[in-house]
Parts: structure tokens; sequence; C-alpha cells
């Protein structure tokens, strides 16, 4: 019944040809989706490259606390929040493809109860933060700053289990331009309120904890308010009820493996910081790769977003039943990043030599950036495809496979060789980045494999059985 309904759907939407114009078009929906998304995910972003290029002015010691601070709470907390948060884009898509839009809401607060609890015990391990990293041989001083910075983080934690869900809420509804003025408005308040709280308000390093906290409840606040009254939010705003308890585990079943997915990757990247602590002159080297990682992660912002935008396309298209559309959506949002990281890798090329002087006053380090500048540059290239590559595995649902790819490409690739090189070779600093690089060129490799052979109309099928069966069973009782 399911699959000649399916039939049937697909014979009143014929299938869209791969032409010049229909790829303008999808290019056009994409960009009109990832424009206003990429500033609200670089706003985050910039938080914390704000907080460590503002608390760097204080000294060397503040730079390498901060740096590593914001470092490891992505690791141990905003990780796990985003990747479980990402779940979202494959069943809020689908079901907005679908019309099914009260589900889309209830999924949302389903997600945003989820990962409340899940911020518990992920605040513990910020408040102990200190001990921790001197237990696992981290400088003491760096190790007291670093560990000062994540307890005053902690009331963030729990604003960004608010603000991530809310973020899928209105990306996989396309409504985009609600995130963008609240992203960017507050981010210009951001800055000269990081700036008083640290060298005004006598909080020095830790005020920037304390701004990034005040800058997310804000978003939270606002977004939520426009859900409530907004008439653009009124098919898919659902009356918080017990309806949220009974998505939990098919909720979980999407987000478990899309926070493993994305937390195997952003983990090897934060495990260089902390290998970096063992190198000889730990300051430099920590700092030099936190500047480098967090340039990275910014520009990271533009390819994720087209990514974001592709998901939001592809889970759209799969639950409307339009398996070609979803298929030019993978073609269109490459053709984009391709072009994007060529231009921006070549401007970064470029700039080698100045970039360095935002983060750091001190000639050891800016001259440390220059010599790295080129292995970022390769870095954006890559980082860029397989950006839009696992949005692509995000809004087919197919988050258990990348996860399975980011454990072999990291863990059983990058990370030794980066062991090797730096401390074996005695590269250092470099020979952790080319390792890590290693590691992301599999993965891409890997993830363009899987693109290419996927079933688009087997995912569309996929797509609306599960729907339908879900739809089914809540009008039955069944659920």
């Amino acid at each position: 019944m399911e699959e000649s309904l399916i039939a049937k759907e697909r014979e009143e939407k014929p299938e869209r040809l791969f032409t010049w114009q229909t790829w303008s078009q999808e290019v056009k929906r994409i960009v009109y989706i990832a424009g206003p998304v990429i500033p609200v995910l670089s706003s985050q972003f910039f938080l914390q490259i704000i907080a460590i290029m503002i608390a760097g002015h204080l000294d060397k010691l503040s730079l390498s606390g901060t740096a590593l601070a914001t470092s490891i709470a992505g690791v141990t907390g905003f990780s796990f929040l985003v990747g479980m948060a990402s779940g979202l884009e494959t069943l809020c898509g689908q079901a907005y493809g679908a019309k099914q839009y009260k589900t889309l809401g209830i999924l949302t607060y389903t997600a945003i109860f989820s990962l409340l609890l899940v911020c518990v015990p992920l605040s513990l391990i910020w408040i102990y933060m200190e001990k921790i990293l001197v237990f696992i041989g981290q400088d003491p001083l760096i190790s007291h700053e670093a560990g000062k910075f994540t307890t005053w983080l902690v009331p963030s934690l729990f604003g960004f289990a608010f603000l991530q869900p809310l973020i899928r809420y209105y990306q996989m509804q396309s409504l985009v331009l609600p995130m963008l003025i609240s992203s960017c408005t507050t981010l210009i308040l951001y800055v000269p309120l990081c700036w008083a709280l640290v060298f005004k308000s006598g909080l020095h390093s830790v005020g920037a904890a304390v701004a990034i906290s005040v800058w997310i409840w804000t978003n939270v606040i606002v977004l939520s308010l426009y859900m409530k009254f907004s008439s653009a939010c009124a098919l898919t705003r659902a009356p918080i009820s017990v309806e949220l308890f009974k998505g939990i585990g098919e909720f979980l079943r999407f987000a478990v493996p899309s926070t493993v997915m994305m937390c195997l990757e952003w983990w090897s990247f934060e495990l260089l910081i902390l290998l970096s602590g063992l190198l000889p002159n730990p300051q430099l080297e920590t700092s030099v790769l936190s500047i480098c990682l967090n340039t990275l992660s910014t520009l990271y912002t533009i390819p994720y977003g087209i990514g974001a935008a592709a998901s939001t396309r592809i889970s759209n298209e799969l639950g409307a039943s339009n398996p070609n559309a979803a298929r030019m959506a993978v073609v269109a949002s490459m053709s984009l990043t391709v072009f994007e990281t060529t231009v921006i890798s070549a401007t970064l090329f470029i700039c080698r030599r100045l970039y360095g002087y935002i983060f750091s006053n001190e000639k050891e380090v800016v001259d440390y950036v220059t010599v790295m500048a080129p292995l970022v540059c390769v870095s954006v290239i890559l980082d860029g495809l397989q950006g839009v590559l696992t949005g692509i595995a995000r809004g087919c649902g197919w988050q258990h496979i990348g996860a399975y790819i980011n454990l072999g490409a990291y863990y059983l690739c990058g990370i030794p060789v980066a062991a090797t090189l730096s401390f074996w070779l005695k590269l250092r600093g470099r020979g952790l980045w080319i390792g890590i690089q290693m590691g992301c060129f599999l993965q891409t490799v890997l993830l363009s494999i899987i693109s290419c052979r996927i079933n688009w109309k087997q995912q569309a099928i996929d797509a609306r059985r599960r729907l339908f069966e879900e739809q089914f069973a809540a009008d039955n009782g069944l659920t």
C-alpha cells in the first residue's frame, strides 16, 4: 500500500532531469538556505574565536588557557549537543517534506528534553576539568586557567541544549531569517560585552565565558518567543505534552549515530591540542595549533552551512518522495563547495603572513602560524568537501555509516600517523597537522564513494515508509 502510494505520487510529480536550468534552480535554493545559515553557524564559532582573541591579549598564559578551555568545552560538551541535535536533520526534514508539521514541533521538544538530560553529567566534567587535565599530564598553570574557564562556562551548556534543536527546527522549514537576525544582532553586542567583562570587570579571562553564556541564552529567548508567537510557525507549533516522551526512542535512533559521527571527527582535531601540550615548549605549540584549529573551524562554517542546506533540501525532498530533486541537491551543493574552498584557501595563503597578528602580538607565535598556514590551506579544501558530504549523510539518515568511516579514517589512520610524525620524526606541530589531514583525506574519499552509490529512489521509499508507519501507529494507539 505504501509503495503504491509512493508510486502514485511519483507519477504526479515528474522526475526532474539534469539540465542547466534545474541545476541553477537548485543552486539558488541551496544559497537561499545556506546564505543566512552560514552567519548563524559562524556566530557560534566566533564566540570562541573572539574569546581567545580578547583573552589572548592579556598574556600568553591566558591565551593558552582560554584556547585549551574552548577546545575542551567543544570535545566534552558542545560536540555532544551539536551531534545529537543533528539527528533532527533527518527526522524533522523528512517530516516537513511529508507535510507532517506537528511532528516537527514535537520532535524539537523531544530533542531539547534529551539534550538537557545529557547536560547534567557533562557539566560535572567541566567543573572538575582542572583536575582531569593535570591527571592526564597537561601543564598545571594552563590546566588551572582552563579549569576556571570551563566552570564559568557551565550555564552556556544548558543554553546550548535549547539552542541547537531550535536552530534545526527553523532550518528544516527554511525559516532562516529569524536565526540570522537574532544571531548577528546579539553577536554585535557580544564583542563589547566580552571586552568589558575581560578588561573592566576584574573577571579577566573568565569574563569571556560569562559573555558566551549571555549570548547563547539571549538567542534561546529570542528564537523561543518567535516560535511561540510568529504566524510563520503556526503549522509546526505544537503544545508541550507527554507526546514528546514517546518520540525519544526514535530520536535517539538517529541522534546517537549522528553524535558518534560528529564527535569522532571533532575529537580527533581537538586531540591535537592535548598532544601539543606534551611537546617541548607546550605554551607555544598549544597556542599555535589552537589558532590554526580555530581558523579552520571558522572557515568550516561556510561548507558546513552549505552541507546544512543540502541536508535540508535532501531530507525535505525524500520526505516528499522526490528522489531526483534530492540527487540534484547533492550536485548543486558539491559544485558550490568546490568553488568556495578554492577561493578561501587561495585567499588564506596570500594572507598567511598577516593573520597570526589577529590572535597574538608575539613574533614567535606569528612566525609559527605563518609556517603552518600552507597546511591549513590544504585543510580548508578537504574539510569543505567532507563538510558537505556529512550533510548529505544527515539528510539521507545514514549517519551510522558515517560513524564507521570516521572511526577508521581518524583513529586507525589519522591519529597514529600524526603521533608518529610529531614525536618520532620530530616534526612537532606540523607532524600533528599533517597526520590528521591524512585521516581527513581518507574520510573524504570514502564518503564520496558512498554518496556516488546512493539509490535515491530507495531512500525516498524508506523515508516515506517510516513516516507512514509512525503515523499509522499513532492513529491506532500503537505507540
